[in-house]
Order: structure tokens, then sequence, then C-alpha cells
């Protein structure tokens, strides 16, 4: 893919989803800048409960082109953009496990000026409309920091429910999980 196929506009084969205001896309080369950026920012990371990306941007180009070819088959990652078409963070679905037919969702809204604005719920609602309608899965959990209020909120809004609590590498998180039909018994 070269750098002008991936600044081309959007053609319906790249258009995953539409929520009210992102759209999920597939991923492209030229979102690698961003996707550097977030995952060295200290601030971003701590939302992940990892530590900073610490490769040097070429290694790091080498092996998402070559992720880009060559996908893993248990995760299934997205762009998300804003209204304007601008990249505003990723999300995706993970560690796909067929046999108990469930995934784990991961989002990172990267830009500081979509914070709190809706487009992460946004997002989270999109991709599990993707994944109960396009896949067999029917569980979809995550995992998000204890002190993360701002994203249980949001993944709240979304849809999902606590269910549990999960203690991994010191940290303290919040399990919380979306079911294939969880709101049709109520209607």
């Amino acid at each position: 893919m070269t750098i002008e196929d991936a600044l081309r506009p959007l053609s319906d084969g790249e258009v995953v989803m539409r929520g009210e205001r992102v759209t999920l896309r597939r991923k492209r080369l030229a979102d690698a800048g961003n996707d550097y950026a977030w995952r060295a920012d200290p601030e971003l990371a701590r939302f992940d409960a990892a530590p900073p990306l610490r490769i040097d941007f070429q290694d790091f180009l080498l092996i998402y082109a070559d992720d880009l070819e060559r996908p893993d088959p248990r995760r299934r990652t997205y762009a998300i953009e804003d209204e304007r078409g601008r990249h505003i963070g990723n999300v995706m679905y993970y560690n796909i496990d067929q046999r108990k037919k469930q995934a784990e969702l991961g989002i990172t809204i990267g830009e500081r000026d979509a914070w709190s604005q809706g487009y992460g719920s946004d997002a989270a609602r999109a991709l599990l409309r993707v994944v109960f309608t396009q896949t067999d899965l029917t569980r979809v959990f995550l995992n998000t920091l204890i002190w993360n209020e701002r994203a249980q909120r949001a993944f709240e809004k979304a849809g999902f429910q606590r269910c549990g609590r999960d203690r991994r590498d010191g940290y303290d998180f919040i399990v919380m999980e979306a079911l294939r039909n969880a709101g049709e018994d109520s209607e």
C-alpha cells in the first residue's frame, strides 16, 4: 500500500460500521504515525496499564506494515474517525475465542480534544454491532482500570454491564461485558 493509497478518501469497502458520530474503518499504513504517537505517550499508556512504546518509528513501521499485510486471525482492529474524517483513535476486538464465543474489546481515543465528547461510547456501540451482526460471538468483555471512572461510564453508555473484578500485574480492573441479545428480554 502506498502513502497515496492510504490518504485517499474512504471507499465503501473500507467502512466497517458507522455510529452516530464516528466511522469505524479498516486500518491504513497512514495511521501508523498517530498509532505510534499514541502508544508512545506515557499518559495514554497509563490508561492501558502498560509501559509506553520504546522502539523507534522505523522499526514500528515495519511491524505495522507486516500486521496490515498478515493480520492476526484472533484480532480485528479498526480506526475511529470523527465526523470530519479525522483519525481520533482505534477500537479492536481481540483474544477471539470461538469455543467460548467471546472476545475482548480494547479502545483508545488518542486525540485529547476528542475525550469526554461521546466518541468512545459511540465507537464501542458500533463495534458491538460489528461483532453481533457479522460474527457468531455472543459475548464481548473488557477490563478497565478501577480508577478510570470516565471509561466505565462510557462503556455503560455503550451497553456494557459490570460483571466482576480482576487483578493483574499489580493493577485492579473492573470487568465489564456486553452480551448478544442482552436487552431483548425486556422489550
